[in-house]
């Protein structure tokens, strides 16, 4: 039966600001097979380049481009913002990010005339408090989506600063030009917040002192409460709120003493890095891609071929390497179906910005240049349909 329903799929999009892109156009993607990618497309400060492919029945990935106008002034900030948002339980989080965040950044950066670090603060706290409500209100019917959450991962590129901001484990890595050699060398931007880091398990033992099993070595694995990897997100609600750790949330989730703390945190960690004649591109990706390749690895894979398609490029870059772990031909890895492939590799998304000097300089100085709103997809079922379990 699932034979015949993949006849139906089709690349997904989503556009915001242009109703002049339609699904399935050259202008908004291309699909093929569970991959869905846009080869190239110009943002305010250069060129860009998208990829997403699922590996989950339901695509957990959500990613976004935005550029132009970054606030709902005519005289506010304008330049590029870059979302990737790696959900985990369900794709309820990731989805909702998707569709509040921006909008929360645009409305403080309006309140403020301006983008910083303290406006996208506050707009992830938006987004993480939008998020519990839900939760509260889906509780009786729907209590599950407690133990539902997202990494997420922005990028804010605005009057010559690029502002990284992380919660989770998926990555921003830049493309920095030594010019006395021609190399191009990897810079991680983003720092992450999993427990297989010396670093983040300090962190939450400090922040925990009275609780001894804070962290857990569960089958070689790291985890916060022996539950899960990441230490901050957003969503998670279980592990935040101590009335969502009950029934009728399912026994797996539920922790056997109250905790009067919250454990996760929303609190993301931001860097803000003044642009350079020599950044030549940030790569941005869910930890999909780096399980499989490393920074430079990703850098030299940009650099030394065509911007168009790059995006592309690094996923299936992953893919070929995920292949030969498992002792596969990528050709044949293809063949599997959603919901199966999670067994060999997770849903991927890959955004590749890249960084015109010329362009940049030019935003700062007050130019608006195209609006462009993408949203990243993965394959579609009609919605009279069910999909696989």
């Amino acid at each position: 039966m699932l034979s015949g329903l993949m006849n139906f799929l089709r690349a997904c999009l989503w556009p915001v600001s242009d109703p002049s892109i339609h699904a399935g156009s050259d202008s908004s993607g291309r699909q093929e097979g569970l991959l869905w990618y846009k080869d190239t497309g110009q943002h305010v400060n250069g060129d860009f380049s998208m990829a997403v492919v699922q590996a989950n029945s339901l695509l957990e990935d959500q990613s976004q481009l935005e550029s132009g106008s970054l606030s709902s002034l005519d005289s506010g900030p304008c330049g590029t913002f870059v979302g990737v948002y790696d959900g985990h339980g369900g794709p309820e989080t990731s989805r909702y990010i998707n569709d509040h965040l921006f909008p929360h950044l645009r409305r403080f950066a309006t309140e403020n005339h301006c983008i910083s670090a303290d406006v996208i603060r506050k707009a992830f706290q938006a987004t993480e408090e939008g998020f519990l409500s839900v939760v509260s209100r889906q509780w009786p019917m729907k209590p599950q989506l407690a133990a539902v959450g997202s990494c997420c991962l922005v990028g804010v590129i605005c009057t010559g600063a690029l502002y990284i901001a992380n919660l989770g484990d998926s990555r921003a890595v830049l493309g920095r030009l030594v010019k006395a050699t021609g190399e191009v060398l990897a810079v991680q931007l983003s720092t992450e917040h999993n427990a297989c880091l010396e670093a983040v398990r300090q962190e939450l033992q400090s922040t925990h002192p009275d609780d001894s099993h804070i962290v857990v070595l569960k089958h070689n694995v790291w985890r916060v409460k022996g539950l899960i990897q990441i230490s901050r997100s957003i969503g998670d609600v279980y592990l935040k709120k101590a009335e969502f750790n009950r029934e009728p949330l399912f026994a797996k989730f539920r922790l056997r003493e109250p905790f009067k703390r919250p454990i996760l945190s929303a609190d993301p960690s931001i860097l803000v890095h003044e642009l350079q004649p020599h950044d030549q591109f940030v790569i941005f990706a869910s930890d999909g891609l780096w399980e499989h390749l490393s920074n430079q690895e990703a850098v030299d894979i940009v650099q030394n071929n065509p911007r168009s398609g790059s995006a592309k490029r690094l996923v299936k870059s992953a893919l070929q390497e995920a292949a030969k772990k498992r002792e596969m031909r990528y050709s044949d890895l293809k063949k599997i179906d959603r919901g199966v492939r999670r067994h060999f590799h997770d849903d991927i998304t890959v955004i590749v910005v890249f960084l015109d000097s010329n362009l940049v300089s030019r935003a700062t100085s007050g130019s608006k240049g195209p609006q462009v709103s993408v949203r990243g997809a993965g394959v579609t079922l009609p919605s009279n349909t069910l999909a696989p379990s």
